[in-house]
């Protein structure tokens, strides 16, 4: 929509974008000042206006258009339409009322161009069960085949074929696909229900045991390894510095220059060198003025006025607050101009000519002001060392001072202004306003006219912003990399911000070399730099996003192949989409299991394209969190997540599959014996209810009971993270488990079935009643055994399945001889099948358990 009018007098609105781009700052948009200046919203009904707006494109922050208004006197005034004069669809107005016009609608909407069509993630689990499953209904065929042809294929073969099939089919585990799914919600229950972790969301219950199998960790920066609180720490002027301990000192030095008297002032203007008063008086000054910091009142709890800054960046919110706390405050600003009010309470009036928002490509801002007391246009401007460094004046101490800053880990900014004469400004501000009105490369145009100003800028000062680390960082990535889970970090800062935050969170060790990949631009320089990083891949590496690219155009499996023998690996000033990219990377070329944690949304890309998107509920927004598969509220949470919930996921579902497998499979043994005894005959062992209710009833509670069973307790589980290690391995469900769950399930169902037949005597009903009664004994004997740690829902689960299996028993006489049951030849007859069938697995595994333990019975 294009803003037309607005119940503000200046034209202004404060929207959200939240829901857009992540960021929870409101963002100040304006209206068209032709149409602003109407009596009423009805007058816009009877204007002649025409909009023009540019084709839909996906980018929210840019915008071309024109807004062209004939008068009655046939008079034509044309105004150019920015990204500041439109409200996108999905944006929430959060003060007074908006009027405009819409321009783009349904699939021609920035938020829809922006939404990509989600993606269904299945786990690795789930994969391999589906190749088991293929395993098994070839086995199906395979033994009906096998019968067949010992049967002969005389009379109507085919039907006995398919009588086999359908009598084999118990082989084919249909209900493991729904105890699976009510396991999954079940251990989504426990995370969101973990004290320890408490506000975790899970938002896709259908890939928590993922979390067991994670290899490579790719982490956001800012807001997710830091708060996105920023503290302003240090103030750089050149020959002198101030920090945290010395703020009292650039107190008193404005004190000082503010209560001059004029013509005292005027003398410090002179041509001797200026004081470090004048100097702080100056620095500070451009702070103050130059930003997009609104302040908005609020009500506070004592019932007085407390004023908040509103802006787009927690950066500039921070040098404002701290300019407020040396003395010099900004006490009003609107589209037009701005009030400040100095150490002295004397007053600072400035109207506000233009404004150069900060944008990712120019990485700074600018803003032109006329101060009212003395008529002077200052045209101040703030941002990178990178680009600042050739605007401003020649000087010696700059990129030194922006090194040090950084290897603290603070964010930098350049601070510089350039006083203006009135021609100056208004051949600049008509050169600008061509500009603006062209079509055609209009942003271009734009630049090259704002350009042409910054040239021999003056050099005030460097500012230092520190940017809080979250709590529990360092012990959260030291555990995870004692699991064997690579971290890589993603971030859009610059390679000196990222390295200090690299060493201060841990994610490089404080021995650890560090190699920084140089910058490149053709495939000659990125062969050169990879056969020098091949000769240091012990280290860890730096790099940033355009040097990625180049060595992804030409060397893309040689880069993969060294960065992935890396302990830690920091790519900065990297994209959105280079973060996604990335994560496509290692999924394709090493085949692990990715978790992307982030909390902005620019993250959204590489937590979506990741096998476990993990959002943090931060101060970019909940972008990152909705589009995840878990929301955390911090970062610390990761640990618990991954090292408790994700190994007792991957662990009880592996359990929990196998023995749905090995109860299709005993009793399929079972069926296939009495098929062969009897002369092959298709015909089914158990006849109505008892195959139904084998699988349900009698069994289900008891089995299902395993997502109940861990291995160690969650305390250890962090104290020891070492043994996630075997996860990754993927070596609680793989081709050698299930042949060793087979060997058991043909032993068993052989024995049961044989024991049967060697020991009933006279009639067939007491072949079903011995058989049947040792299989349910034989199950829930051998979950017992299966049991790592007992739970009161489990010994419930065994008792609750016994008792209804006896009342059978006794209810269901056609199935059972009533008579037979209560002697003593039934009793010991079924004890001797279920003895000889279990007492020997049991003996394996203390065998087993005593001479070669798994590695978390060593740690319990």
């Amino acid at each position: 929509m294009a803003l037309l009018r607005t119940s503000e007098k200046s034209g202004a609105v404060f929207i959200r974008t939240d829901q857009l781009d992540g960021e929870t700052d409101w963002k100040l948009k304006l209206t068209v000042p032709a149409t602003q200046n109407l009596s009423s919203d009805q007058d816009l009904l009877t204007i002649n206006a025409f909009v023009y707006a540019e084709a839909p494109q996906k980018d929210i922050h840019s915008f071309v258009g024109n807004f062209r208004l004939t008068d009655e006197r046939g008079q034509i005034t044309e105004i150019p339409l920015s990204a500041d004069n439109a409200l996108w669809a999905n944006t929430v107005v959060a003060s007074g009322n908006a009027t405009g016009v819409i321009i783009y609608t349904g699939r021609e909407t920035r938020s829809v161009m922006n939404t990509n069509a989600p993606t269904g993630k299945v786990g690795l689990l789930d994969l391999e069960i589906n190749r088991l499953t293929k395993v098994l209904f070839a086995a199906v065929i395979v033994l009906s085949l096998v019968l067949m042809i010992l049967k002969g294929f005389g009379g109507p073969w085919f039907r006995y074929f398919f009588r086999f099939v359908l009598l084999f089919s118990y082989i084919i585990p249909i209900s493991l696909r729904v105890n699976l799914d009510m396991g999954k919600l079940a251990y989504s229950w426990f995370i969101q229900k973990d004290k320890e972790i408490p506000g975790t969301l899970v938002r896709c219950s259908t890939i928590p045991e993922e979390l067991g199998r994670i290899t490579y960790l790719l982490s956001d920066k800012t807001g997710t390894l830091t708060q996105n609180e920023m503290v302003f720490k240090r103030l750089h002027l050149g020959t002198v510095s101030f920090g945290p301990d010395s703020m009292d000192e650039v107190q008193l030095h404005l004190k000082t220059a503010f209560g001059q008297a004029p013509a005292e002032a005027s003398q410090a203007k002179a041509k001797l060198r200026r004081s470090v008063v004048t100097r702080v008086m100056e620095a500070v000054k451009a702070l103050g003025i130059c930003h997009n910091v609104t302040p908005v009142y609020e009500e506070s709890d004592t019932g007085g006025e407390q004023r908040v800054y509103q802006a787009a960046s927690p950066d500039e919110v921070a040098l404002v607050a701290w300019t407020e706390s040396v003395g010099f405050s900004l006490v009003f600003r609107d589209l037009n101009s701005m009030r400040l009010q100095t150490p002295t309470e004397s007053t600072l009036n400035c109207v506000i000519l233009q404004v150069f928002p900060f944008t990712s490509e120019t990485k700074r801002m600018g803003i032109i002001v006329r101060e009212e007391e003395t008529d002077t246009i200052v045209f101040y401007m703030k941002g990178a060392d990178v680009v600042m460094q050739s605007i401003v004046q020649f000087n010696d101490w700059l990129e030194e001072e922006c090194d040090n800053m950084a290897r603290e880990g603070l964010r930098t900014l350049v601070v510089a202004k350039k006083v203006l004469t009135k021609e100056q400004y208004l051949d600049f501000e008509s050169r600008l306003s061509q500009a603006r009105l062209s079509v055609h490369d209009r942003a271009v145009k734009v630049q090259t006219v704002i350009e042409s100003l910054e040239r021999d800028m003056e050099l005030l000062c460097l500012t230092g912003v520190e940017d809080k680390l979250q709590n529990d960082v360092r012990n959260t990535l030291e555990m995870l990399r004692n699991a064997g889970i690579k971290i890589w970090m993603l971030t859009g800062d610059k390679l000196e911000t990222a390295t200090c935050i690299a060493k201060s969170s841990r994610l490089v060790a404080r021995n650890q070399d560090i190699y920084t990949f140089k910058d490149i631009k053709n495939r000659n320089e990125a062969h050169l730099e990879l056969n020098a990083f091949r000769r240091k891949s012990d280290s860890a590496l730096i790099i940033k996003g355009e040097s990625l690219e180049t060595c992804l155009q030409y060397y893309e499996h040689e880069f993969v192949e060294l960065a992935c023998q890396c302990p830690a690996v920091v790519v900065c000033r990297c994209s959105p989409t280079q973060k996604a990219e990335v994560v496509r990377l290692l999924k394709t070329h090493i085949k692990k299991r990715t978790c992307a944690v982030g909390d902005g949304g620019n993250d959204v890309s590489m937590i979506q394209e990741a096998d476990v998107g993990i959002g943090i509920q931060g101060k970019e927004g909940q972008q990152a969190s909705l589009a995840a598969d878990f929301s955390l509220t911090q970062f610390s949470h990761l640990a618990k997540l991954i090292l408790v919930h994700g190994r007792n996921s991957y662990k009880r579902s592996a359990s929990l599959s196998q023995f749905i497998m090995h109860r299709g499979l005993i009793i399929t043994t079972m069926q296939a014996v009495f098929s062969s005894v009897f002369y092959f005959a298709s015909v089914s062992l158990y006849q109505g209810f008892l195959m139904v209710g084998y699988a349900t009833v009698y069994t289900n509670f008891p089995v299902f009971s395993l997502v109940l069973d861990k291995d160690v307790p969650s305390h250890i589980a962090l104290t020891y993270p070492e043994l996630y290690k075997d996860l990754t391995k993927g070596r609680s469900l793989t081709f050698k488990t299930f042949c060793m769950w087979v060997l058991i399930s043909i032993y068993q169902g052989g024995i049961i079935m044989y024991g049967a037949l060697l020991l009933f005597e006279s009639e067939f009903l007491h072949i079903v009643s011995i058989s049947f009664t040792a299989l349910i004994l034989t199950e829930l004997v051998m979950v017992a055994l299966t049991v790592r740690t007992w739970h009161r829902l489990m010994i419930l689960a065994e008792l609750l399945s016994l008792a209804i299996y006896v009342v059978s028993l006794v209810v269901l006489k056609d199935y059972f001889d009533p008579v037979f049951l209560t002697t003593w030849q039934f009793a010991w007859k079924v004890l001797a099948i279920t003895l000889v069938s279990c007492v020997p697995l049991f003996v394996i595994k203390y065998i087993r358990s005593k001479f070669s333990p798994p590695v978390y019975v060593k740690v319990k």
